[in-house]
């Protein structure tokens, strides 16, 4: 009996250790499950950020990349502002030589009341109201001075129309900035959250982490273009060097060699864009030399433009008369300054790689009647 009972207190024992282990067992499974529960819904919490975090990413991107085409947009818009606002002053130019020749034939064949009265004016203004008083003036000769005041006019006009250009531009430019310094922030603020993804979220870091460094490099090269930008409006107008050299002609055709020993490094006519990498009609002819070599004047004419554009940098345009121009592009310094008088051969600037330019060169078009033409037609 006492053996029996032992027995079954043993039986007891042991059913009591075994309930305990499994309770023990499912007590573990449970917090096993519920700790994979948590981790999932983690997970997939982790996948939802990362996933807003993204169409966040692609919604800049998209808008960065609808601004740059704005911007470029606007580019084109300025330079052809800038080709109207030659003209005018080429105009501007021709009829005022014109006036002075009329002028001179007055005085040389009596008319010096004329030139008297116009002498004492102080401004166009006066002079134009001076001329109304004068009876002898002929109708061509006020149709003349007419037309020379619409043309200043037009000139004033263009010149007011392309400094708001400039300024649209330059907020364009400020937006983008802002857009990209957003992006930035927004990339910070998610910078810890998406460190603590799962492994299984690794590709997905991996790209945002792509698209960071794209973001950080476009930053950059935005940063480069501002500060161009800022170099570049500081010396525009104003910024006349005096380090020009001695005159020099060189060859037998109509225009003496802007860059004697340069390099043809883009030819007159169709060809790929070195920059935004689509083709285009190139309007001159590019002469590769190293920056700071002398740039000269193809003929002796009048400087209608000497400052600095976006796209053409440090430029001169030359005006010769009877619709013919030349321009020089891309200098590193200007000698001349608008409305001087050069001669043939003189150096008027020096080789360099301002505005859009991948490398030092000289840009030399020839313009006949607001049309460009081949230079080698002339040297």
């Amino acid at each position: 009996m006492i053996l029996r009972r032992k027995m079954i207190s043993l039986l007891l024992v042991l059913t009591l250790c075994t309930g305990m282990v499994i309770s023990a067992d499912a007590s573990e499974i449970s917090d096993t499950q519920k700790k994979t529960e948590e981790l999932e819904q983690k997970k997939q919490s982790a996948e939802e950020e990362k996933q807003a975090l993204v169409n966040q990413l692609n919604a800049i991107v998209a808008e960065m990349d609808e601004t740059k085409a704005k911007i470029e947009a606007k580019e084109t818009e300025v330079r052809e502002k800038e080709e109207e606002l030659v003209q005018a002053k080429i105009d501007e130019n021709d009829q005022y030589e014109s006036m002075k020749k009329r002028i001179k034939y007055m005085y040389e064949n009596g008319n010096t009341q004329f030139i008297e009265i116009l002498f004492e004016s102080k401004s166009i203004g006066e002079f134009l109201n001076n001329a109304e008083y004068i009876t002898t003036i002929s109708e061509y000769d006020r149709d003349m001075l007419v037309e020379f005041q619409n043309i200043v006019q037009v000139v004033a006009q263009q010149e007011e129309t392309l400094k708001a250009e400039y300024a649209e531009l330059e907020t364009m430019q400020n937006n983008l900035i802002a857009k990209q310094d957003e992006l930035n922030e927004l990339m910070a603020s998610k910078e810890e959250e998406i460190k603590q993804i799962s492994d299984d979220l690794g590709a997905a870091r991996e790209k945002l982490e792509q698209l960071k460094k794209a973001a950080e490099e476009a930053a950059r090269k935005q940063k480069e273009q501002e500060e161009q930008a800022r170099r570049a409006q500081a010396n525009a107008g104003a910024n006349v060097s005096q380090g020009a050299g001695a005159s020099v002609v060189t060859g037998n055709g109509t225009f003496t060699h802007p860059c004697p020993g340069a390099r043809v490094s883009s030819e007159f006519g169709w060809r790929d864009e070195p920059i935004a990498g689509a083709g285009n009609t190139h309007k001159g002819l590019d002469l590769a030399a190293p920056a700071g070599t002398p740039i000269y004047a193809a003929a002796a004419g009048t400087v209608s433009i000497a400052r600095y554009s976006n796209s053409a940098g440090n430029w001169i345009v030359l005006n010769h008369g009877n619709g013919l121009q030349t321009y020089y592009m891309h200098a590193s310094a200007l000698y001349v300054s608008e409305g001087q008088t050069v001669s043939k051969g003189q150096n008027i600037a020096a080789v360099g790689s301002t505005g859009q330019s991948t490398g030092p060169h000289l840009h030399f078009q020839v313009m006949v009647n607001g049309t460009p033409v081949n230079p080698r037609n002339y040297l």
